[in-house]
C-alpha cells in the first residue's frame, strides 16, 4: 500500500488509474504519472507495481530534524526476465531542471535505497513516456478491456497463424469479402494485439498496413 495519501491537487491532475497489475491503488499526481502507469499496466514485461511504496528518511546533519523522499513508484518484472525491479522517480524535465538542487539529494538517497534492496533507480521523464508506444497503448487498451465473441477470437486467430506474418487489412480480407464482416471482426483483432496473442511494433505508428504476426 502507498506509504502516504496522494492529495487532491487544483494545479496537477490526480487521480486513481484502472489497474490489474498495480498493488494498492495506482494513485497518480500528475498526467505523466497517469501515463506512465499505463504504460506499466500494459506492458507484459511488469509483474505488478506500486506506487509510493516506500519512504526514506535520513538526517543531514542540520537542526532541521529528518528528511523525508518519497520515490512515486517501485516495479517488479515477470521472473523470466530476471531483471532488478525499478525504483522509480516520475518528473517533467522542466521541474528537474527547476528543483534540481532540491531534489539532487533525494535523489541520492533513492539511488543507495535502491541498490540496498538490489534494485535499481530511474528518472522517469516525459522523453520515456510520450512517446508512439503510449499512442498505441491509448488506442488498443479499450480493445483489451472489450467483451468479444469466443468464435471471433478463434477466427482471427486461426486467420493469423495460417499467414504467420501478415497485416490488419490482409487478415480482414481473408476472413471475408464483405466490408461490414470485416468490420464486424475488427474489435477481435485489436484485442488480440492489446492482450498480446497477435504481435505489433508498438515502436511504430499503427495502420492496417503494420506488420502482425502470430506469437502462439
Amino acid at each position: 500500500m502507498p506509504v502516504r495519501k496522494i492529495p487532491k491537487n487544483f494545479r496537477n491532475v490526480t487521480g486513481i488509474a484502472a489497474s490489474s497489475k498495480a498493488v494498492g491503488p495506482a494513485e497518480f499526481e500528475s498526467t505523466l504519472e497517469r501515463d506512465f502507469l499505463a504504460l506499466l499496466d500494459f506492458s507484459p514485461d511488469v509483474a505488478r507495481y506500486e506506487v509510493q511504496p516506500v519512504r526514506i528518511e535520513w538526517s543531514d546533519g542540520t537542526k532541521k530534524g529528518a528528511r523525508r523522499y518519497t520515490p512515486d513508484v517501485l516495479v517488479e518484472f515477470v521472473p523470466e526476465l530476471q531483471r532488478r525491479p525499478w525504483l522509480c522517480e516520475v518528473k517533467y524535465r522542466a521541474d528537474l531542471a527547476k528543483d534540481w538542487a532540491t531534489l539532487h539529494p533525494n535523489f541520492r538517497r533513492g539511488v543507495r535505497y535502491a541498490k540496498q534492496h538490489g534494485w535499481r533507480f530511474r528518472l522517469i521523464t516525459e522523453v520515456e513516456v510520450r512517446t508512439q508506444r503510449l499512442t498505441n497503448i491509448r488506442f488498443l487498451a479499450p480493445f483489451g478491456r472489450r467483451n468479444i465473441p469466443q468464435e471471433d477470437i478463434e477466427t482471427v486467430l486461426a486467420a493469423i497463424a495460417a499467414e504467420r506474418r501478415s497485416t490488419p487489412a490482409a487478415v480482414l480480407q481473408a476472413l471475408s469479402s464483405s466490408v461490414w464482416r470485416q468490420a464486424e471482426y475488427v474489435p477481435a483483432l485489436w484485442h488480440l494485439v492489446a492482450r498480446h496473442q497477435i504481435g505489433i511494433d508498438l515502436e511504430a505508428e499503427i495502420t492496417m498496413q503494420s506488420p502482425i504476426w502470430s506469437i502462439s
